[in-house]
């Protein structure tokens, strides 16, 4: 992977249908692929993603099956008459979709929003931690 693919975001693509009755072109939409670390120790896992301009309520992060889902929108929105000369990001929402082998609890899971950050901790399952074991 080169340089410029890990500081730059990803793009995806997933094409959805508008209204036809007005005469409208089904128009591509696109998600941004956030900047993400994750790191674990014996206990958890720990996710730190980077979501400029989302706040609390433009955040939905979900745990199911073997996958955590996270979709957020920026909490900017342009204002009437407004034209852009140049812009630097675009409006586009976040969605970031990782997978996990059933090793995460998922009850357990603790997530916190602060400046644009979120950090998220994953534990391990019961069965994944190390166990000290007496010898007899």
């Amino acid at each position: 992977m080169s340089l410029f693919n890990q500081i730059v975001p990803t793009l995806t693509r997933s094409f959805t249908r508008r209204d036809q009755s007005n005469g409208t072109v089904p128009q591509a939409e696109y998600t941004l692929k956030p900047a993400y670390e994750l790191k674990e120790n014996t206990d958890a896992w720990t996710l730190v993603v980077q979501l400029p301009g989302v706040a609390r309520e433009g955040l939905e992060f979900t745990a199911e099956d073997n996958q955590v889902t996270l979709r957020a929108q920026r909490a900017w929105k342009r204002p009437d008459g407004w034209t852009a000369l140049h812009r630097e990001s675009v409006d586009a929402p976040y969605e970031l979709v990782l997978e996990h082998e059933q090793n995460v609890d998922v009850e357990k899971i603790q997530a916190e929003l602060k400046e644009g950050v979120l950090r998220v901790t994953l534990p391990k399952s019961e069965a994944l931690k190390p166990r000290k074991i007496a010898v007899n």
